[in-house]
């Protein structure tokens, strides 16, 4: 266990509301180790934001943590006040969000940014600072070090400000990177250099990385293994190997079959019939059974779980030892 940086356990995120309580995350459980790349994925509200925001301590109110735990390196870290995860979050956690904008302050200089994120978390004096940010800069793709550490965001590219909001991320030698849809606003061309970064620097430095997003084409070059959520709730656990080329969940077949291949002409991609389930109409058993051609009696009574954080599928048909 030594080597597990996250682990999150049945964690459930639920928002308060006039009519009722939603549930956003139901009782999700899953680790990431050191060196590790965990892609979550799914459709749309599925989950994966919500509960990488859940572990950066970052939910809106009226959004909290109704139960679970969730414990980096060995400490609980989902009990912690504002003022405590403020010193976890960039120090402990970095995060990478979808719009390198957002993360920046254009009316500074992205050396300048760098410089007092590393003094935040550092003790390196401020020309000390300025080194480690080129370093980082380098480290991460930047060209031309020396004159573009004194640019303004606007003047680079999507790409180039990624890459910055990566170094940004790994200021203070984070243990877990969170992130969330990080090559979503790029170009293909671009996802493929930022998502082959991830995984560089992932190895180098040991860090255990979360990475949300529903490209499929990203989570089979990036990740190690891949957690497959639907309707607030894990569906499939595996290898990317196990999970992209061997799904056990309908849920996870479908997605699969609805990627076009190069290998083979095909008339019709598969399709999944229907839509994901509101958060105030989550029917009772498998939330997948609406949608399912094979579901049973079993599968709108009970709800499935995986059996362990590594591995294995949510589902009645035949992958937790019974018959739906």
């Amino acid at each position: 266990m030594s080597d597990v940086v996250l682990d999150v356990q049945n964690l459930r995120v639920e928002f308060p509301t006039r009519k009722g309580t939603l549930t956003a995350v139901d009782g999700i459980s899953l680790q990431i180790r050191r060196g590790e790349v965990l892609g979550m994925v799914g459709e749309s509200g599925a989950g994966k934001s919500m509960t990488g925001m859940s572990i950066l301590g970052l939910l809106e109110p009226p959004g909290r943590i109704a139960a679970g735990s969730i414990h980096l390196s060995g400490d609980r870290i989902d009990t912690l006040d504002d003022r405590a995860m403020q010193t976890i979050r960039g120090r402990r956690i970095g995060a990478i969000f979808q719009d390198p904008l957002t993360s920046l302050n254009p009316l500074f200089r992205v050396g300048d940014q760098l410089v007092e994120t590393i003094r935040l978390h550092t003790s390196l004096d401020k020309a000390q600072a300025r080194e480690r940010a080129k370093d980082l800069m380098r480290e991460v793709g930047i060209p031309a070090v020396e004159e573009r550490i004194d640019n303004y965001p606007h003047q680079f590219s999507g790409g180039m400000r990624q890459r910055i909001v990566i170094a940004l991320a790994l200021c203070a030698e984070p243990e877990l990177i969170v992130a969330d849809e990080p090559t979503t606003a790029l170009d293909v061309s671009i996802q493929a250099q930022i998502t082959a970064l991830l995984k560089r620097l992932c190895r180098e430095r040991g860090t255990a990385v979360m990475l949300v997003t529903h490209d499929m084409g990203v989570i089979a070059e990036t990740a190690d293994r891949v957690a497959v959520m639907y309707a607030g709730r894990l569906a499939e656990v595996g290898t990317v190997d196990d999970v992209v080329r061997h799904p056990k969940h309908p849920y996870t077949v479908g997605l699969m079959g609805s990627i076009p291949s190069l290998r083979k002409d095909v008339e019709e991609l598969q399709m999944i019939p229907g839509s994901m389930p509101r958060l105030n109409a989550i029917p009772p058993g498998c939330a997948f059974n609406p949608r399912c051609m094979r579901a049973g009696p079993r599968c709108h009574r009970e709800v499935p779980r995986i059996a362990t954080e590594q591995s294995g599928a949510a589902c009645w048909l035949g992958t937790q030892g019974g018959v739906a």
